[in-house]
């Protein structure tokens, strides 16, 4: 099993690599991956090795074959299914972001409370009330969940994700959640993304 950090790195790799192949490029080297994406050459080559690719010192490496050997990689050959708890505004967002950049991830299901939005379809999408959640999330097999509910009920939708039987979460919401150490979890904090950037903005604009 290859580390988080190098599985991270090959998902970013592999969307580079897809927009060279759409400019009609065919080969590249490990510095011009590094430079595109704010890397070392050194951590690119490593990362390329520890998946058994090989490029060459006269040519680098081809690229439709890098991008489809990570592909080979990170991407399942079966269809994913996910759900998006929470079909709010971010919720949407997801799911359109998703739609649009993986074909191997199925949004089979949503999501959400208001009557307004459940039993209705959303961009071919049938939302749910989450009162279904662990009898849809189990009769669809839906393996991955993003979690874009108001923070004061996302451990409650977690806790029923896992129950439902979910192998992954990944939490959008501001409320930090306890899951088990059996489900893969990655929690996404915007608020505190952009208050990272704020502090160094504020740190470079005291010392001028």
């Amino acid at each position: 099993m290859l580390p988080p950090k190098t599985v991270e790195r090959l998902s970013r790799y592999r969307r580079c690599l897809h927009f060279l192949i759409q400019e009609g490029r065919e080969n590249i080297f490990s510095h011009d991956i590094a430079s595109m994406l704010h890397l070392t050459a050194v951590q690119v080559r490593r990362d390329i090795m520890l998946i058994g690719h090989e490029g060459t010192l006269r040519n680098g490496y081809v690229i439709k074959d890098l991008h489809d050997k990570i592909v080979s990689i990170v991407e399942s050959r079966d269809s994913i299914n996910i759900a998006i708890v929470g079909y709010g505004d971010l919720g949407r967002a997801i799911m359109h972001y998703i739609q649009d950049k993986n074909s191997a991830i199925h949004i089979a299901a949503s999501f959400d409370v208001n009557p307004e939005k459940t039993g209705k379809h959303h961009d071919g999408i049938l939302c749910f009330h989450v009162n279904d959640l662990v009898k849809i999330v189990r009769e669809q097999k839906i393996h991955i969940a993003v979690l874009a509910t108001p923070p004061n009920v996302a451990q409650k939708a977690a806790d029923d994700l896992v129950a439902a039987g979910v192998r992954g979460v990944l939490n959008y919401t501001t409320q930090q959640i306890k899951l088990p150490k059996n489900i893969y979890h990655e929690e996404y904090d915007m608020i505190m993304s952009l208050e990272k950037l704020a502090y160094y903005i504020k740190f470079d604009s005291d010392k001028q």
